[in-house]
């Protein structure tokens, strides 16, 4: 397997670990008030790595037996359009995701903080609430997605396509595992950096940039490819 093409899965992979189904609710879990419990973090972590591996494989494996009429369709003057309005789109589209996580604005995230640290029930309520957050996020996940093209276009068999997405699933929920390391072995001394973490993931615009990088390289592909743009 090319080494360029694992080197760009795993960067994918550590933005991904940014988002809050795979980082930000894990770290509402190491700052509850009381002594961490390791179990229901890894059942949250663990649920939702399973969760975007068999979404991952099953999308590959899928894309993979049409991709010969994929790559024709989007080959096509018309599929190339479409493509650079939805780049344009998302570009314009990141400015308003901007706005609307600035400090101080009640969210989503917000409601689900709440909703995690009012969590009490056992590992069955914990997986079903990784499962609603996955599922809520799986399309927003740029990366994610760019990752499985990656994965389709390399032409891999399935053995080796499960193989790398349980990899990349493994990377994606990586620096929670090592938060909670820190946090066991850290005790109450860690919880202030954790909350700053998590303040800081709360009120940033790392949502609003991914969509608006994702939509300039998209309309500049399409650009490029409808002789728009010399690059």
């Amino acid at each position: 397997m090319d080494i360029t093409l694992l080197a760009s899965l795993a960067v994918l992979a550590l933005i991904d670990s940014t988002s809050f189904g795979t980082l930000l609710i894990p770290i509402w879990l190491m700052i509850h008030p009381g002594p961490v419990r390791p179990g229901r973090i890894m059942i949250f972590l663990g649920t939702v790595a399973a969760f975007y591996f068999a979404v991952g494989v099953a999308v590959a494996l899928g894309a993979n037996a049409l991709l010969p009429e994929i790559t024709r369709i989007l080959d096509t003057r018309a599929a190339q359009w479409t493509l650079l309005v939805i780049g344009v789109a998302l570009f314009f589209w990141s400015f308003r995701l901007g706005r609307k996580n600035r400090p101080g604005t009640e969210g989503r995230l917000a409601r689900w903080r709440g909703r995690v640290m009012a969590e009490e029930g056992g590992a069955a309520a914990l997986a079903g609430l990784a499962l609603v957050a996955a599922l809520i996020e799986v399309s927003t996940m740029l990366p994610y997605l760019g990752a499985i093209g990656l994965i389709t276009a390399a032409d891999l068999p399935v053995p080796m396509i499960a193989l790398v997405m349980a990899g990349y699933c493994l990377v994606m929920i990586l620096p929670a595992l090592v938060l909670m390391g820190l946090r066991l072995a850290g005790g109450r001394r860690l919880v202030p950096v954790l909350t700053r973490i998590s303040d800081w993931m709360t009120n940033s615009d790392t949502v609003s940039w991914i969509v608006g990088i994702a939509g300039f390289l998209l309309a500049r592909e399409a650009a490029a490819n409808l002789y728009l743009i010399d690059f």
